[in-house]
């Protein structure tokens, strides 16, 4: 196996991915990173259907729930840690093994990123207590003139987006739609990346949607929500976005039945998992590509051997 190796698994939610990177981790000397942004936050282990005890102790796992819901996870802060690890384990004479549904991450990890500031603390504080006082859309207004590309590609009610085009042209003075346009830094340039993707069928891919679902409400996913929902977090944080979070929420809030909060998880889950899979399929180039979900086919850690 040549150096600088790292394997990308990556697929919706509920292909199998997380199972796929333990047995090639078990099998090539490997351990995964995370790469899904909503396994890397604590306390919601059910919700983000992080790996059990069971899997983490066959082999290493990194980057998961590393983070309070209380706090705003981005991209930049996952790919220093990301970057850190992947060498750390070369260093160890292990096999890097990048897993996550996250296009995002995927793809700042493999083709880099822009060189985007981040904001500091007083900035990042001032425009928080901005959209607090006045509201996402009159944020938006504002990004509008001063970016008016970044504002009519984003929603006035995004308030995450919003806000965070707001704080780079706060802390650089230049628009965010300028700093898309700058060149792509590679943060690993030295990785030789190899990529398996999933990308099943519809049928196979919503059934074992809703089945995940009926099993996050079995295994205690509303004590896990009402937990979260006791600390009063901003609605607006991602780990407030997870899901399942928003629909259970509701439940537990007396708005609606369990039943409904289920079949509304379920909807969301299908509709978030078809988005990922249309992603995968058109965005990301792949080295070995599975057209079904993972369950253990015992051919393929030979088939991956191959493309490494």
């Amino acid at each position: 196996m040549q150096e600088n190796r790292v394997i990308v698994v990556a697929g919706p939610t509920a292909s199998g991915k997380s199972g796929l990177a333990l047995d090639l981790a078990a099998a090539l000397n490997g351990e995964v990173v995370n790469a899904d942004s909503m396994q890397v936050y604590k306390d919601m282990p059910i919700i983000t259907a992080c790996p059990g005890r069971e899997d983490r102790a066959k082999v290493p796992h990194h980057l998961y729930e590393i983070y309070d819901p209380s706090v705003n996870g981005t991209v930049v802060d996952w790919l220093e840690r990301a970057v850190f690890k992947i060498r750390e384990i070369w260093a160890r004479g292990g096999l890097p093994i990048a897993v996550g549904g996250t296009g995002m991450y995927i793809d700042n990890l493999i083709n880099g990123t822009t060189p985007i500031p981040e904001a500091g603390a007083a900035i990042r504080r001032e425009v928080r207590l901005m959209q607090q006082r006045e509201g996402t859309p009159a944020l938006h207004e504002k990004l509008g003139k001063a970016d008016a590309e970044t504002a009519a590609r984003l929603s006035p009610n995004d308030t995450t987006r919003v806000t965070r085009a707001y704080e780079v042209w706060m802390q650089t003075g230049l628009p965010l739609s300028e700093w898309h346009k700058k060149p792509m830094v590679k943060k690993i340039p030295e990785a030789r990346f190899k990529v398996v993707k999933i990308c099943p069928q519809t049928v196979e891919l919503d059934a074992r949607c809703y089945r995940r679902f009926d099993e996050m409400i079995q295994a205690g996913a509303e004590d896990e929500v009402r937990r979260l929902l006791s600390r009063n977090l901003p609605e607006n944080l991602p780990a407030m976005k997870a899901l399942g979070v928003p629909e259970i929420g509701a439940y537990v809030r007396g708005e609606c039945s369990l039943s409904e909060a289920v079949e509304l998880g379920k909807l969301h889950t299908r509709q978030y998992a078809k988005r990922q899979r249309t992603w995968f399929a058109n965005k990301l180039r792949a080295d070995l590509r599975l057209d079904e979900c993972y369950a253990g086919r015992k051919n393929l850690i030979n088939d991956v051997k191959k493309i490494l």
